[in-house]
């Protein structure tokens, strides 16, 4: 008895369940299909680091002696999609079945299901055991919830996994979160660690010729290109992370400074969704780290809570409420994403900068996504669907269930509240007390109107009163409305018709 097992970009475990009871005769199949490289403009180095992951997978498999059934992007034979590559794979081996591990995207998923009726063949969908929470285990935790509250869910996860939690029961320090240890601003002269620059191999080099040949019409810069593309190369990057950046992450890892993209923080996101790493190894490395006295608590806190917390959270938000969660757009948000985000000059130099970092490294940070490119969309209402398909598209950790609840919920609050209990909305002052952008932009931040005034100010202030049928009940915002209350009826209007202009100058390209 033979059978085919499909392995995607984003599971590249020896672990994956579609490995499990690998047998002598069984065909392990990796395809690179167009289909999915290009179904958004994804960043060059995204595509030249999944390609060179899952070739450098397949070498692993193959020196292992398992049977590896390798489709390249230029292979003549090609059919540019995960069905038709399965289809002629079935067709030429004959396998008894197809076995494959559930995807991270509804609509793989979608198609996955429909192979049941296309092929000769059953096929088999396993669960993907890599992650923490199970759908039904979180399906459970939100069934009699009003509110689905991260927090909450985290602790949950805390407990069932005894990481950071005493003998007693109680949470290690005794508190279950520090982050009002985590948001402080930039020192002066800040910069970041020495980063790993690792070897390009001959895989390597064929990949990105590769990309540079089909892909340079994307968005981003391929090179220069210093990805791990092995378990063992993605374990020295989180041994590095532990030992050089983990000391400082809490204290600044809300912290911006320009020509730093990467700061304190862990740069193992990529390796983690692609299947490089686990998330429980790394949960346990980081709380090793704290029960060794080599980094603070409130630093490994923070970063646990990123992994065992926010994205088992947001996966768990992502499949409990597709494919209708897609759809949403509650503020309905539709203005046209500015081709500033797109590498178009703009004077406002925050967004110049998060977008230069996202454009050469496939990466910025998750204030910047937060608070600079998805702060600025909320507040211009920019269209729900172009800015989830540009983060999508530009980070090279970006898969849709990552994404879509991070954008759709967490910065343009297009879900309706489900993932965030207010709008993440800032005004530029935010940014001036949390980087040192603001020192090199035309535009000031104390400046609420007139033409020197930060664009970020009066569209804030516009997005609240737009939406305050929606806001002004919400009960963490009564401050900003009271605050809006006591503006005299002249200065209501000078703000509401500068915002008015900013969002023309938008449309315009003056910005």
């Amino acid at each position: 008895m033979s059978a085919l097992r499909l392995i995607l970009a984003d599971q590249l475990s020896a672990s994956i369940s579609s490995l499990e009871s690998l047998g002598a005769e069984d065909t392990v199949m990796l395809c690179e299909v167009m289909e999915e490289a290009g179904y958004v403009p994804h960043h060059p180095k995204k595509i030249a680091f999944l390609f060179a992951a899952m070739r450098h997978f397949a070498a692993e498999l193959t020196a292992r002696g398992v049977h590896v059934r390798y489709i390249k992007l230029d292979d003549p034979a090609n059919t540019g999609s995960f069905s038709g590559e399965v289809q002629r794979a079935v067709a030429e081996l004959r396998p008894n079945s197809l076995i494959v591990t559930e995807p991270g995207e509804y609509r793989v998923l979608e198609m996955m299901k429909s192979w049941q009726y296309e092929l000769s063949v059953p096929v088999e969908i396993l669960t993907d055991t890599r992650f923490l929470a199970t759908h039904d285990q979180f399906a459970a935790w939100a069934a009699d919830k009003k509110q689905l509250r991260m927090e909450f869910f985290y602790r949950e996860m805390r407990r069932q996994y005894g990481i950071l939690m005493d003998a007693d029961g109680k949470p290690t320090g005794g508190e279950w979160n520090y982050d009002k240890e985590n948001r402080k601003p930039p020192k002066a002269s800040m910069t970041s660690p020495p980063r790993i620059a690792h070897k390009k191999s001959a895989i390597t080099r064929e990949v990105l010729s590769l990309v540079k040949d089909r892909f340079s019409h994307h968005f981003g810069t391929l090179e220069p290109f210093h990805y791990a593309l092995t378990r063992a190369e993605a374990l020295i990057e989180l041994d590095h992370f532990i030992t050089h950046c983990l000391p400082c992450f809490g204290d600044f890892q809300d912290a911006m400074v320009a020509g730093e993209p990467y700061l304190y923080h862990s740069l193992i996101s990529s390796y983690l969704n692609a299947g490089l790493l686990l998330p429980l190894e790394v949960c346990l490395r980081a709380e090793a780290a704290y029960r060794a006295g080599n980094a603070p608590l409130n630093a490994v806190e923070g970063f646990i809570r990123q992994i065992l917390g926010w994205r088992e959270y947001i996966r768990g938000v992502y499949w409990h409420f597709m494919p209708e969660y897609g759809e949403r757009n509650v503020l309905n948000a539709t203005r046209a994403l500015p081709d500033f985000y797109w590498g178009a000059p703009t004077q406002m130099f925050c967004i110049a900068e998060s977008v230069r970092h996202t454009r050469d490294h496939a990466y910025s940070h998750h204030i910047q996504r937060l608070m600079i490119t998805g702060n600025f969309a909320l507040l211009a209402g920019l269209d729900v669907k172009a800015v989830q398909e540009w983060y999508l598209a530009v980070y090279s950790d970006a898969y849709e269930w990552v994404e879509m609840p991070n954008t759709l919920g967490m910065a343009l609050f297009g879900d309706g509240g489900v993932v965030a209990s207010k709008p993440y909305a800032a005004s530029g002052k935010y940014i001036h007390r949390m980087s040192n952008y603001c020192k090199q932009c035309k535009y000031d931040p104390d400046e609420v109107t007139g033409e020197n005034a930060c664009p970020f100010n009066a569209l804030y202030w516009d997005f609240l009163v737009r939406h305050e049928d929606k806001f002004r009940g919400n009960q963490r915002m009564p401050y900003v409305f009271s605050t809006w209350d006591k503006f005299a009826p002249e200065k209501q209007q000078a703000i509401r018709a500068q915002a008015a202009a900013t969002l023309q100058k938008i449309a315009e390209g003056r910005l």
